[in-house]
């Protein structure tokens, strides 16, 4: 391991420190800040030169910062003759804006890919892409991780499987994840019907599937922005009779009126992950995160040893 070399940006530095702690090595010694005028500044502080570097940092809130930042960490690295670099995105932002959905509007997704790449990306590492398709947007190999495993471990530590349990799919675009969740949790399958009207506003129609009345619900998704799409699924699912519902994410974005959402949902308890940091404002007593350090930490050394990354959900 003494040619691997990780550094973190500013988007997540504690989940950095966690990966390096599994890891049994030192994070990266970088300087991070900005120019007086607002323009970023890097510089790494150690010698990369032939190193397999791995750079974390996802492009959370403020996006446009923390995806400028990386660019310019990638290029720093690039410039200091770097062997390898892997971009290490455990949230991929502008990740919703991967098609045109209409007329004159841009794939963004697409040209986040293609900055990453320019800028001397040689591997992408990142975990539940709100559309797996994006992985066909990069022109270098991409490593999708699944969060899965750790969200299925909270809810079975919690005594939450078999028959009394009804898995529930908070739109058609998470039937497949839910029927993964179904296949190592058991209980049955429950799909809410969501109905887009613009970019910001969801309305819930109907239930397809369960039964959910008298069932403890887990509602599963890949992040939860405003709230307002799945705590819309949670009312629909309380209002047929669930027992108790329980909502999974891995992205926890968290912004806008989300804590006011969530506090207002029948909601008993959320589950994230630390992909993203939980900020202080969104923090509420119904919320656990559990850290997918050691799944990053894992994937960060078959890749080093070129190995198998499908290997580790194998199991």
């Amino acid at each position: 391991m003494r040619e691997l070399k990780i550094f973190s940006g500013q988007g997540n530095p504690q989940l950095a420190q966690d990966i390096c702690g599994s890891l049994h090595l030192p994070l990266g010694e970088i300087t991070l800040g900005k120019f007086p005028d607002g323009e970023n500044y890097c510089k790494i502080e150690e010698d990369v030169r032939g190193r397999d570097v791995f750079l974390v940092q996802p492009t959370a809130p403020p996006v446009n910062d923390n995806l400028m930042e990386l660019l310019i960490m990638i290029d720093s690295c690039k410039r200091a003759s770097a062997s390898r670099i892997t971009a290490v995105m455990p949230y991929f932002g502008y990740a919703r804006q991967d098609r045109k959905d209409e007329g004159r509007t841009p794939i963004t997704a697409k040209l986040v890919a293609n900055l990453i790449t320019r800028a001397g990306a040689d591997r992408v590492l990142t975990m539940d892409l709100h559309a797996a398709q994006i992985q066909g947007f990069f022109d270098v190999p991409v490593d999708h991780l699944y969060a899965g495993p750790v969200l299925n471990k909270h809810f079975l530590e919690m005594g939450l499987t078999g028959d009394d349990i009804v898995i529930v799919s908070p739109d058609e675009g998470s039937i497949k994840r839910a029927i993964g969740h179904m296949k190592r949790m058991g209980g049955k399958l429950a799909i809410v019907d969501k109905r887009r009207s613009d970019a910001l506003h969801t309305k819930q129609e109907n239930i397809i599937g369960g039964p959910v009345e008298g069932r403890v619900a887990l509602l599963f998704d890949d992040m939860i922005s405003t709230a307002g799409s799945i705590c819309g699924a949670a009312s629909l699912v309380k209002a047929a009779g669930a027992r108790e519902i329980h909502v999974a994410a891995t992205h926890g974005v968290l912004c806008g009126s989300a804590r006011e959402n969530l506090e207002r949902a029948p909601i008993d308890s959320m589950v994230i992950t630390d992909s993203i940091p939980l900020a202080e404002d969104q923090m509420l007593p119904k919320i656990k995160v559990r850290s997918v350090a050691p799944l990053l930490a894992e994937a960060i050394k078959r890749t080093h040893h070129d190995q198998s990354i499908s290997g580790i959900f194998d199991a």
